[in-house]
Formats: structure tokens, sequence, C-alpha cells
């Protein structure tokens, strides 16, 4: 099947740079969590920088996959690694650093966060070894890394097998986690591992559910690799019933309907972490509409800092959690958010970094480009897309479906 050259859409990297500003801001503990909280219905910067992630990952890999798939396989553990290796720098610096402040200067906020470690530090650490402990704000790397360790496999079953097997599998998986298959394969794992860490310790978020967005992302970016996008194929009531279903859960968010119909009424179906059935109706609505308004969302979002932010995505991502708990550290008593001078320099201070870490990846970048000679592989996961020169391949029919 002939693939076309792949052309550079910088409004991916915006978009993830644009959530990457939204998560810290949601993350960082000052007043703006409150307003930038899922503010348009029941959708999360989480969601977002996955789904984007694997978007890209789809577009730039699917082509490779079938040309070298030993070469990709290769390349996605290697990065798989490299983020592991990130995630255990991150982890080491909680355990010591950030451990030992919340201890002697007695921050609630942190010891919180490491409760489980402060008191069996034995079993966190092995277990965070397994990335099988994941405190909060540690549990979305993880995630993250085990994604893309298995994105060959998923890729070859969509070369193999189709993509209607994939996604069907997929659907399957993320309906069992709403019954109880991570309770299930905890249990299993801790009767294996003789490691007794608690279920609410593993991580907030449901992989057997969360799987779901990787791998539509995944799906929807091997056929962008065609310019065959499968939302082109939503027909206009679509998109009527995508934005009436976007307005109802904006009213349902902010409890316009009353008591009866609000998030806690639904909080079952709305639940991020297993990403219940009515939060997926949420973000399907929510994704066409966002593709539909394209045009005139690309002029708005495709500007510094957010195409920097994004271009670097994965290196920002990490260099937020450590701002997120300087400002942990700076709360004290019973403060839950900061104010005033502290909270702006906070802010201030933490985007600053954020774009130099982002700008300097860039520059290394762009400098280890130069020096190959402009490069014939395909970039690595966290950074922009690139475009790929055209060819001829042998595709198996499934894989366009």
């Amino acid at each position: 099947m002939h693939f076309p050259k792949l052309q550079r859409l910088p409004e991916l990297d915006a978009l993830r740079g644009l959530f990457l500003v939204w998560m810290t801001l949601t993350h960082l503990p000052t007043r703006f969590s409150d307003f930038v909280n899922q503010p348009i219905g029941f959708v999360s910067s989480a969601e977002g920088f996955v789904f984007l992630s694997a978007l890209l990952i789809g577009r730039l890999y699917i082509r490779k996959a079938m040309e070298d798939p030993a070469g990709v396989r290769a390349h996605m553990w290697k990065r798989s690694l490299k983020l592991y290796a990130y995630h255990m720098f991150l982890l080491a610096f909680a355990f010591t650093v950030a451990a030992s402040w919340a201890v002697h200067a007695h921050r609630a906020a942190i010891t919180n966060l490491l409760n489980f470690y402060l008191h069996h530090p034995g079993p966190a650490v092995l277990g965070s070894v397994f990335l099988i402990y994941c405190p909060p704000l540690f549990d979305i790397l993880p995630m993250y890394v085990l994604f893309l360790f298995l994105t060959p496999l998923f890729l070859s079953a969509a070369i193999r097998a189709g993509w209607k097997m994939v996604l069907a599998a997929s659907g399957l998986i993320w309906l069992l986690a709403q019954f109880g298959l991570r309770d299930l394969v905890h249990n299993g794992v801790v009767h294996i591992t003789h490691l007794q860490i608690p279920l609410q310790e593993t991580g907030a978020f449901n992989l057997f559910a969360w799987q779901a967005v990787w791998i539509v992302g995944l799906w929807l970016g091997s056929h962008s690799a065609h310019h065959d996008v499968p939302l082109n194929r939503v027909p206009k009531w679509g998109i009527a019933v995508s934005a009436l279903i976007c307005a109802f859960f904006i009213v349902v968010r902010y409890g316009w309907m009353g008591p009866h119909l609000d998030e806690n009424a639904m909080a079952w179906a709305l639940d991020k972490w297993r990403i219940g059935p009515l939060r997926v109706a949420n973000l399907v609505s929510f994704t066409i509409m966002v593709y539909w308004l394209r045009q005139y969302l690309v002029p708005v979002v495709a500007r510094e800092p957010f195409l920097t932010l994004g271009k670097a995505s994965l290196q920002v991502f990490c260099a937020h959690l450590f701002f997120v708990f300087a400002g942990l550290a700076l709360l004290y008593g019973e403060m839950a958010q900061l104010h005033g001078a502290t909270a702006a320099g906070l802010l201030v201070v933490t985007f600053v970094c954020l774009f130099l870490v982002a700008a300097n990846d860039v520059r290394r970048n762009r400098a280890r480009r130069a020096a190959r000679g402009g490069g014939s592989g395909p970039p690595p996961p966290g950074n922009s897309a690139s475009s790929a020169e055209p060819g001829r391949l042998r595709e198996p029919a499934q894989l366009t479906q």
C-alpha cells in the first residue's frame, strides 16, 4: 500500500503542550487547580496527553512496523527503558529528599502522598521497581512505559489481524475493567510476588480501562499516516449529537440540573480512573468536536509556548513533578493551597523552567539530527512528528479496517 509523505503537524505538538500546561496547573497546589479541573465536561488533561501520544506513535511507526518490526520493537523497548529510568530517578528523589523534608518539616501534603513508603519502605521500594507501587503523581509515567513497551505487539496484531480485531479485544478488556478485572489481577500479583501492597497504592489509573485510550490513539494515528482519518466519516447528524452530548456533560459537571443529575449521582459511570461508560461518551463526542472545529482551534493553539513544550513532552512531564513537589513542600499546617505572591512566584518559576527544559531538549535533538545529516529513522515518541519518505509497501487488507 502507498503511504503518502507525512506532513508535519505542529498542531499535534501544540495540543500536547497545551495538555501539559493544563496538567501542571491542575497538579500545582494553587487556586488555579480549582478552575482547570475538568472545566469543559468530564475530560481531563491526562486523557488528552495519553491519547495524543499514542496517536503520534501510531502515525509515525505503523509503516516502520510493517517494514522492520524487529527494529521498531528494539526502538520502543529502548525508549521504554529510558522512560523507566526517568521514573526511577523521580522516585529516588521522592523517597529521599522529599520524604526527609516531609518528616522533619512536618509537611502533611507530602507525607500523605508517600504514606505507604514511610510506613513500609522495603515493600514500597521493591514494588516500585516492578511498577507495582505507584504513589499519587507517580502513576502516569509507569502506565506510559507499559503501553509503550507493548505498542510493537499492538501494531503487529493490527497488521496481522486488522484493527477491528484489536479494537474489539481492547473494548472487551475495557468492559471487564468495569467489573473488577483489576482486582483479580492485583490479587494474583500479590500472591505471586508476596508483596503486600494494597490496591489503592498501585496507582489511581486502571490500566485495563486506560489501554482503550491508547489503542484508539494508535488506531487513529495509523490511519492518518495514509490520510484516512475515520473522523472524516462522521456524518453531520453525528456532529450535532456530539455537540449536544458535550453540552449535556458540561451542564452535569457544574450541577446546573440539580443534585439528582450531577457528578455525584453518576459517579460510577463518569469515573475517571476506570473510564466509565458515560465518560467514554463524553470523550468520544469531545474528540469529534475538536476535530470538526480544528480549523478554528489550530490558529489559537499552534503557537508558543505550546509548540516547544509539546516537542519535549515527556521531559516536561517529568520536570513538572519536581515543581509540584516544591509547591507541596511549601504547604504547612492545614493549608491546602498556596496563595498570593507565593503562588504567583511558583507559577512563574515553574513555567519558565519547563519552557527552558523543553527548549534545551529541542535544541539538542535538532543538533543531533544535523550531525546525522537529517537522520533516516523516525523520531522518538516523545518528540514531534517529522516527515517520512513515500514508498510502496505490501499491506494486509485488514490493516485499513
